[in-house]
């Protein structure tokens, strides 16, 4: 017995009928109601999204004889031979993929010159896969385009429309574009209900939403996709069919890395790895299911009531509360490490595609989590939260930082990449200054916690960003180590084959008032009482990866109080 696919069986006979085209539905509905049908359409999109079938009702619209505000009655012998594309007199298909040469266009263009079979009717040319015509077909066919015959109208299908582009842009400019979008996932599922219930299934919401999101945006691909599974199924559709058949993954498959993720049980990696190969599963599936996982995961951490995410009810709380066990940036930067590993391309092509998912599970189970600057500062028994830091004592300058920021949430990781770290041994901060202990006591403008030496650092830094005229001296003096105010004497440190020229241009005031100036209204001093001690620390040293590390560390407190106090009273330091 003969079967007509669902894919055939239930295409769309009327422009209400479209699946998520609503935009270009109602356009050419309203253009034949009212007669201004364009004589050249290009429909855009990708495959599967409904263009062949709106070329089709657009021809039947127009030849119906019983055509009502613009819709084709669907029924009438006119529109039968139409929607099944049999040969009919005034409509013709073409697939230009297997016609596409220039002596094809030109018995196309004869063609056309002949009227429609009737007064009221249209004569309608559909070429489907239109970017595969050739340069030549496109010119031989332009004239056509350009002055058309009377009730004479051209419909181009193509899923490449920068092809044309390329090879005929004046064709471009001559047809009326509407580009189809892939269509939601919820409206894709309400489409294979409504045709599971036509052909007496039973399904469940969750089955059709997998094969609603297997879909990718394709209404044809998803009823494809729901008659395969129906061949195994039978009349009852449900999940665990759908995973079987299509070979997705199990949700549970996921929420047991989270768990092992939330433990940084590393071991368990591999049990979960090789139970999915015992299993059959195919391995870039499952890091494709990953993605998405953590994406609804994360969704759900910042959004709980979020409508964006095509899940069932039960899955959504259960993915709800394995995104309890983590904060929103420890989700990012997984989601970010997996992105990444699919970018590359290479994994569906390894050789060991096992050992590239484990090392991927292993640094996601490996991921520390990130905490608040302000939590570390408790715990280290710093300021409470929303407390002013504690001034410098009243040895030291009393003068505002040379750069102010508001206090904010600041975040860094306990460990991780580029993330300052608490050594195990405290004592001396990272420059290898003491911490300072001493008393606080209120001394006016707020200054930059944790020392004299940052407070110069400071004010240099924003001199020589107030400084004007400075010259090429300005990279010598960025570069430079500057250290504690003595008696308003500051020590300057630069390479021995710089100092004389540093000693140069800060001896003379001509030279260097400007620098002067800001630096002293940083300090809160006069810039004439100001003195500079240059000091030669030797030639240039390459720069290892820990002095880079350190110099980085160094430029970050400078900017940050609040980082800078975490250093201080944490001893942290700066990983690769």
């Amino acid at each position: 017995m003969y079967r007509t696919a669902l894919a055939r069986k239930h295409r769309p006979r009327r422009f209400e009928e479209l699946v998520g085209q609503d935009h270009v539905a109602s356009t050419l509905r309203a253009a034949v109601e009212a007669g201004r049908a364009g004589h050249a359409y290009l429909f855009c999109g990708p495959r599967g999204i409904g263009k062949t079938t709106a070329a089709r009702i657009l021809a039947m619209a127009l030849n119906c004889p019983d055509a009502e505000a613009g819709e084709p009655c669907g029924t009438c012998e006119s529109c039968e031979r139409i929607w099944s594309g049999q040969t009919a007199l005034d409509v013709l298909e073409i697939d230009a993929a297997s016609n596409r040469g220039v002596e094809d266009a030109r018995g196309l263009r004869e063609r056309a010159m002949y009227a429609p079979s009737d007064e009221k009717r249209y004569k309608v040319y559909i070429l489907d896969e239109a970017h595969m015509l050739t340069r030549e077909a496109w010119n031989a066919l332009l004239k056509v385009l350009e002055e058309p015959p009377p009730r004479v109208i051209f419909v181009f299908a193509t899923t490449e429309p920068h092809k044309i582009q390329q090879i005929a842009p004046p064709v471009l400019s001559r047809c009326q574009r509407f580009d189809f979008r892939r269509v939601a996932v919820r409206d894709i599922a309400a489409r294979l209900r409504t045709v599971s219930e036509l052909e007496g299934v039973e399904a469940e919401e969750s089955a059709l939403l997998a094969l609603a999101r297997r879909a990718e945006g394709g209404v044809r691909d998803g009823l494809s996709l729901l008659d395969q599974v129906l061949s195994f199924a039978g009349d009852r559709l449900a999940i665990d069919d759908v995973r079987q058949m299509l070979g997705l993954v199990d949700e549970e498959r996921y929420l047991s890395f989270f768990d092992i993720a939330a433990r940084h049980d590393r071991a368990a990696v591999f049990t979960l790895v090789q139970g999915l190969i015992d299993d059959g599963y195919d391995l870039p599936e499952f890091v494709r299911g990953l993605s998405d996982a953590l994406r609804a995961m994360l969704i759900l951490k910042m959004n709980p009531d979020s409508e964006t995410l095509d899940l069932s009810a039960e899955s959504r709380a259960r993915f709800a509360t394995a995104a309890g066990e983590f904060d929103e940036v420890d989700l990012l930067r997984m989601l970010k490490v997996v992105s990444d590993f699919e970018t590359t391309g290479r994994f569906r092509d390894s050789g060991q595609p096992r050992i590239q998912l484990e090392v991927l599970l292993l640094r996601l189970a490996s991921l520390e989590r990130s905490v608040e600057l302000e939590e570390l500062l408790r715990a280290a028994g710093g300021r409470p939260q929303g407390q002013p830091p504690a001034a410098a004592p009243e040895s030291r300058p009393r003068s505002a930082p040379a750069t102010k920021r508001p206090p904010g949430r600041r975040t860094t990781r306990a460990r991780g990449d580029n993330a300052p770290e608490a050594k195990e041994a405290g004592g001396h901060g990272v420059a290898g200054e003491p911490a300072d202990t001493g008393p606080a006591e209120d001394t006016g403008p707020a200054e930059p916690t944790g020392g004299g030496s940052y407070v110069i650092r400071d004010a240099w830094r924003a001199a020589l960003a107030d400084a004007q005229d400075l010259g090429g001296e300005a990279v010598v003096l960025k570069g430079a180590s500057v250290s504690e105010l003595s008696d308003r004497t500051i020590h300057v440190s630069v390479p021995d084959g710089l100092s004389e020229a540093v000693r140069s241009f800060l001896d003379d005031p001509n030279r260097s008032g400007s620098m002067r100036t800001a630096l002293g209204r940083q300090l809160g001093v006069e810039p004439g009482s100001l003195a500079f001690r240059i000091e030669g620390t030797g030639s240039a040293p390459r720069i290892s990866a820990s002095a880079a590390r350190e110099q980085r560390l160094q430029e970050m407190v400078s900017v940050d109080p609040q980082l800078r106090e975490a250093v201080e009273k944490l001893d942290l330091r700066l990983k690769e």
